[in-house]
């Protein structure tokens, strides 16, 4: 099997890179790439910082085991197979199952930290940046929370003033400079994944 290709993809939160990996995995056979996601190496809740206020901040890279993630990262860039549970966003009523990572010629290591953690970048073979504009970011984070997390307004805008916003300018928004693609998502973002795919199609071989 050859040597996984690791493309490190981040981008502030909102940016859209959900939806670009939904699509950027669905233009490849799955056994041809792997996705291996921060969201799944979260700290429990109960050791989370909290803020002045009494809330619960999951937007700072000490919310996320960083040494796990660099050691699963590291495991599947030898060709091994890496298995982690399911984080299930602190719900008690769903039970987390094991998740099984399959080396792949493609391996997209994703979170808004696989830049900043130094252990897991320097793993990465290609650093891919999505970027939009803060006014997209926070309408696009408002319906999310609202759709998928039951949030308020009130409760949203607070974490994203006081959670999100500043996490941002102090942990993401600087390794844009190191990204070798950035590409824009304030509408759309087909252009930029096209020429991706493409390029990664041309680092698989084929036997």
């Amino acid at each position: 099997m050859q040597h996984p290709y690791i493309v490190g993809i981040t981008g502030g939160s909102a940016s859209g890179k959900t939806t670009f990996l939904r699509r950027l995995l669905a233009s490849f056979p799955t056994e041809d790439i792997c996705l291996i996601s921060q969201d799944n190496y979260y700290h429990p809740r109960e050791i989370q910082q909290v803020d002045a206020q009494g809330v619960t901040n999951f937007d700072l890279p000490s919310s996320i085991d960083s040494e796990s993630y660099a050691a699963d990262v590291l495991r599947i860039s030898q060709g091994l197979e890496v298995r982690r549970p399911e984080y299930t966003f602190n719900n008690p009523n769903v039970a987390p199952k094991e998740l099984v990572f399959q080396p792949a010629p493609i391996v997209v290591v994703e979170g808004i930290f696989v830049f900043y953690f130094e252990e897991v970048a320097k793993l990465l073979d290609l650093k891919v940046y999505i970027d939009a504009e803060e006014h997209v970011k926070l309408q696009r984070r408002i319906v999310r929370d609202r759709d998928e997390r039951g949030y308020g307004l009130e409760d949203v805008l607070y974490r994203y003033t006081n959670h999100v916003a500043p996490t941002y300018e102090k942990y993401i928004r600087p390794f844009k400079q190191d990204a070798d693609i950035v590409i824009p998502n304030n509408r759309h973002f087909d252009r930029g994944l096209e020429v991706l795919v493409s390029f990664l199609q041309s680092k698989i071989v084929r036997e």
